[in-house]
């Protein structure tokens, strides 16, 4: 079977301030989006949104409906967003073929009926992230190229959280419906991402992290911001954030991550923002 997808719950953070360990991994962490010629997927009752991995090695990989969304075909009710994160490869979107490398991004616009992943050299295979997410209206698909992202300095190298902000998939740089995706990179020297943390009630979010060196880590922090947990990430992995939880992290050494948002407000900065001293 060349797609798998998991199911995870909505949940309710009177209910999360009594996980333990193990229960907090169960509900948000995604252990594991990548697999040789396979596609890997996670469907969250938050917001519905779907993350998930496409690493075509030897063969080509279309990516096909599941039964959780009962739909003709994927992108039948959904819009999607594609990033390559490693080597070089190709999305071809109802035939037409877009070529990626690191960092270059897709969006498929609703209605669109054959998604498949590619790769450039088998021997130096191409993966790729996505996010998923339903969508009301039909948008051109376009891919987007590096004169198109929008990035921004953030951060000080004396509060440990210097670091460029990608902004990817996002209505000012194309038309899309709900979805927003972007790539983060932390400087050398810088561990913080998103500290001071925020919450957005009318949006979900989940961070997937990698380029984390080996034998290092990434503790991420959710929770509400007066009663927070935490969950140690390695490489290639996610962490589901629900509307109500804050999203940030420490790592052991700097790393990268991709966010994805959905919900039913597109403003950016449409969030409520903690100090570092509010937090409990």
């Amino acid at each position: 079977m060349k797609t798998k997808i998991e199911e995870r719950w909505g949940t309710n953070p009177e209910d999360v301030r009594y996980y333990d360990t193990e229960e907090l991994r169960e509900e948000f962490l995604v252990e594991k989006l990548f697999s040789n010629n396979q596609i890997l997927m996670v469907y969250t009752h938050n917001d519905r949104l779907i993350i998930g991995g496409a690493l075509p090695a030897s063969k080509e990989l279309k990516l096909e409906t599941v039964d959780l969304i009962r739909s003709e075909y994927f992108c039948e009710r959904r819009e999607l967003g594609i990033i390559c994160i490693e080597n070089e490869g190709a999305v071809s979107v109802d035939g037409k073929e877009f070529n990626l490398s690191y960092k270059d991004a897709v969006y498929v616009g609703r209605g669109s009926k054959e998604v498949i992943f590619k790769s450039k050299d088998a021997s130096k295979p191409a993966k790729f992230y996505f996010a998923s997410a339903p969508a009301h209206k039909e948008y051109p698909t376009t891919q987007i190229t590096p004169e198109m992202r929008r990035t921004r300095d953030l951060g000080a190298r004396e509060t440990s959280n210097e670091r460029l902000m990608n902004q990817i998939i996002l209505n000012e740089i194309a038309p899309c419906c709900q979805l927003q995706m972007g790539l983060t990179e932390l400087k050398q020297g810088s561990v913080w991402n998103t500290m001071p943390p925020h919450t957005h009630s009318r949006r979900m979010e989940a961070y997937f992290y990698f380029r984390i060196p080996e034998k290092q880590a990434v503790c991420h922090f959710m929770g509400e911001p007066q009663e927070t947990r935490h969950i140690f990430v390695a490489n290639e992995q996610a962490v589901i954030s629900p509307s109500w939880s804050i999203h940030s992290a420490a790592g052991t050494s700097n790393y990268t991550f991709i966010w994805a948002m959905c919900g039913e407000n597109l403003d950016y900065d449409d969030m409520d923002t903690f100090s570092a001293s509010e937090l409990r």
